[in-house]
């Protein structure tokens, strides 16, 4: 034991270097933000967007190209959500880890059963997936699902670490179905609130707490709200009111307040994911989205 010692402080024997964490490339900050709860001091995580910024469109930045050649595992939510951009990102990176198909490259869609499915895609029709509608984050449940999935695919990545995972997963399962449990008592006053989205992105929000749309202020997803559509959402308001018109942090508010000084209805806006309004991590998400809805429904 002594020798040991004193061979170690000659530099004698060589010491080990400590493991360096996995690295992990998400597309979203939502996904980051599970990575983070599942993965611990065991990763390094990053994002390619913001809170800010919308998830379909953003620029192949070269420093998103070095972070995604230096990942060993890449986690986004796919149904298209990221084809305008994550494909040719993927091309100039050329890492081999994170390629589809390959077990560095995860998708959120996949553990998830997908609304607003269709057979084909007709771009006259505007942004649309015809694998589903792809903000599946929203509906808390979907998260749940998402997390199994991908501490599995932790621990393939990075085996030596599957205890530790295991452990990160149980914990994070165990709060969320409490606050799961919460979060729906909490809006069970929601279910049947009309609002009014901006963009096709809370669909699951709705099918998961029991809104109902009444109208979306975009007149093809993806497209910007026009003069004549607003005119002819008002006139519908009219007879099919509703209690609240929605948008994320992301997105122009103009046409949000347009509508709201005419139909004399709040325009509220609410994070849709991590890092906007106040919500720091996937639970406030969910708190303050709630909070923020029932404000509206006084």
């Amino acid at each position: 034991m002594h020798r040991t010692i004193f061979l170690l402080l000659l530099g004698v024997l060589p010491i080990m270097p400590a493991q360096a964490a996995l690295k992990v490339f998400t597309c979203e900050p939502e996904w980051a933000a599970l990575v983070q709860e599942l993965g611990g001091t065991q990763v390094t995580v990053a994002s390619a967007t913001t809170a800010l910024q919308d998830p379909h469109h953003i620029e192949a930045r070269p420093s998103l190209i070095a972070k995604t050649r230096q990942a060993d595992l890449l986690v986004c939510t796919g149904a298209g959500l990221e084809a305008g951009w994550l494909p040719p990102l993927l091309r100039t990176a050329g890492n081999p880890k994170v390629q589809p198909g390959q077990p560095g490259y995860f998708e959120a869609a996949g553990a998830a059963v997908l609304l607003e499915a269709r057979a084909r895609a007709d771009r006259a029709e505007g942004d649309v997936h015809p694998q589903g509608n792809p903000h599946l984050h929203l509906d808390a449940r979907n998260v749940a699902r998402v997390a199994e999935q991908l501490v599995a695919r932790l621990k393939q990545v990075d085996p030596d670490n599957t205890a530790h995972y295991a452990a990160r997963h149980a914990d994070f399962a165990r709060r969320w179905q409490t606050a799961l449990a919460r979060w729906e008592r909490e809006a069970a006053p929601l279910k049947g609130m009309p609002v009014v989205y901006h963009h096709r992105s809370w669909v699951y929000l709705a099918h998961w707490l029991g809104l109902k749309e009444v109208g979306v202020l975009e007149p093809k997803p993806g497209l910007p709200p026009t003069a004549a559509h607003l005119t002819q959402l008002l006139t519908q308001l009219k007879t099919q009111p509703a209690r609240a018109i929605v948008r994320s942090a992301y997105e122009d508010g103009r046409a949000d307040a347009w509508l709201s000084e005419r139909a004399q209805i709040p325009a509220l806006v609410l994070p849709y994911t991590v890092g906007a309004e106040g919500a720091d991590d996937l639970f406030k998400l969910f708190d303050i989205t709630i909070a923020r809805l029932k404000e509206a429904a006084r």
